[in-house]
């Protein structure tokens, strides 16, 4: 049912709504290595967190650059004067 609903979109959306998903499922994973590095204790412990909420923070830009581009092609958006 989600194929034929993607499929009936025009391409832009579809496009813009796999880029979305996939891009949420990468936050998700990042926060999930993030938060079980909190309970490791070795040495680069500290630097793996700072490198890890960078890229968090570069795939949540991401994910918002997606959403809005998102809401501007199905309408939901309206950008001009």
């Amino acid at each position: 049912a989600l194929l034929f609903t993607l499929l009936e979109r025009p391409p832009m959306q579809t496009i813009l709504m796999t880029g979305f998903y996939v891009a949420l499922a990468a936050l998700v994973v990042v926060l999930g290595i993030g938060i079980a590095n909190i309970a490791r204790t070795d040495d680069k412990q500290a630097s793996r967190s700072n490198k890890l909420m960078r890229l968090r923070i570069m795939i949540q830009a991401i994910v918002i650059v997606l959403l809005v581009a998102l809401g501007v092609t199905l309408g939901a958006v309206k950008i001009g004067f």
